[in-house]
């Protein structure tokens, strides 16, 4: 995903400001980097700009989790030194600053991800700030790339697993959480401000708090421990919708179920299992027992029957033969997840993976993904006919002339499906509405709304 940053919401006078142009690629956790990045920009009088040309420079924010994002970057890049030529380039690629200096010679500066202070020591040195900071340049919030009624919050930086497809450790390094008091007050400020829905990210949701053995922090009248069971109960309490993404399924996952059953949290969870079949997962160095994957996902859904399941699979995996692909399509229909990614394995520069088994070819990899997309979109169709003629209350993304698209508790943004609602007056965005669900296709569902 690419964002470029304007203030057109919060106008302020232009006089001899200088001007930023911002790019932001990838995760949502490197859209919060871009926030935090783009907050202090503007508390030090830095306007930004929709357009490169005209700027008085680019930064660019890059993903490098796989070499098609590389390449994304490289070529975002390149469009900011042709259209400004004054680039600073931050993130994932950051971390290995060659790759971008061999292809890119010319840019002023390269820094890491999560290098705020180096970003803005290179901004500072390019295009100095005309005049000394003004905190109330910048809402208590701080800036957002997303639209007002929801925000990404994210909970803590690295990852302490070892998965042998994936650099993130390498490029963010280990788990580092953040205290929960930390948390918790730009929870409350983002929903002091608007904000109706909390995306909870981070590389590894679940193992929130075990680098600093689960201390807790002052919050209010009480201390709070910097745990994921403790930090979803305190975030349910601020009333905005809380969903949980990026969620590694540890034992202690199963707590929050209750959480979720008693509307506490959203009855949603975003697992990405990656695979089935207990050989592949023992490559990935993923939790390999099938079997009582199967049984958790049962018993969570008898403990909180709305819940909504969501996850993300590799096929193509090195080595991967036809046996172990099958398991996974056998997971697929006895699992029934409510919302499906699938990628086909990617070779990423210094992931162990590559050197696990044997290369799938790419016609063998296409055929197995569109086996499972055939089978995992019958699954979804057959969930999602279940919910006609139920109520669903439903946050609105966008209005049209006669239909708003919104979502439901079940649909997180961007990723999941949508909510197509019909109403007897205009509805408005970031409004929760309840919607009598009247048919469903294999993604999404149409409705109209019966309250307000």
């Amino acid at each position: 995903m690419a964002a470029i940053a304007s203030t057109d919401a919060s106008p302020s006078a232009r006089g001899d400001a200088p001007r930023i142009s911002f790019v932001s690629l990838g995760c949502p956790k490197a859209l919060v980097d871009s926030e935090r990045i783009i907050t202090s920009l503007r508390s030090e009088g830095y306007e930004l700009s929709r357009h490169h040309e005209g700027a008085d420079l680019v930064i660019v924010n890059t993903c490098g989790f796989l070499d098609s994002a590389k390449a994304e970057s490289l070529a975002a890049i390149g469009d900011a030194l042709k259209e400004n030529g004054k680039v600073i380039v931050t993130g994932c690629m950051g971390a290995e600053p060659e790759q971008i200096r061999d292809v890119h010679p010319g840019v002023l500066a390269v820094t890491g991800p999560q290098q705020y202070e180096s970003v803005l020591a290179a901004v500072h040195q390019a295009v100095p700030p005309t005049h000394d900071p003004f905190v109330d340049l910048v809402p208590p919030q701080g800036i957002k790339l997303t639209p007002r009624h929801y925000a990404y919050l994210k909970i803590s930086e690295g990852c302490n697993n070892r998965c042998t497809f994936c650099i993130i450790p390498k490029l963010r390094g280990d788990l580092v959480s953040r205290p929960a008091a930390d948390v918790l007050r730009e929870a409350e400020r983002l929903v002091g401000a608007g904000v109706k829905e909390l995306l909870v990210i981070s590389q590894d949701t679940s193992a929130y708090g075990v680098d600093v053995k689960y201390a807790t922090s002052q919050w209010k009248d009480r201390e709070v421990r910097a745990r994921f069971l403790d930090l979803a109960r305190e975030l349910g309490s601020l009333g905005a919708w809380v969903r949980m993404h990026y969620v590694y399924p540890y034992p202690h996952v199963d707590e929050v179920i209750g959480l979720m059953s008693d509307g506490v949290i959203l009855p949603y969870l975003d697992i990405p299992f990656q695979h089935a079949s207990p050989s592949v997962l023992k490559r990935m160095k993923r939790p390999a027992a099938q079997e009582k994957t199967l049984a958790r996902i049962q018993a969570w859904r008898a403990a909180c029957p709305d819940l909504t399941l969501r996850s993300t699979f590799i096929v193509g995996f090195p080595g991967e033969t036809e046996a172990e692909f099958e398991e996974l399509i056998d997971f697929l229909d006895e699992a029934e997840l409510d919302r499906v990614g699938c990628f086909k394995y990617e070779p990423v520069a210094g992931a162990p993976a590559n050197d696990l088994g044997a290369a799938i070819p790419e016609e063998v990899k296409e055929a197995r993904w569109k086996r499972f997309m055939e089978v995992q979109q019958r699954v979804s169709a057959r969930r999602l006919r279940r919910k006609v003629g139920t109520r669903q209350q439903v946050i609105i993304d966008s209005v049209g002339p006669t239909v708003a698209i919104g979502r439901s508790k079940a649909d997180a943004p961007e990723i999941d499906g949508h909510v197509h609602v019909a109403a007897r007056r205009p509805l408005r965005v970031g409004e929760i509405v309840t919607v009598k669900i009247e048919r469903a296709d294999a993604y999404d569902l149409h409705g109209t709304a019966v309250g307000f």
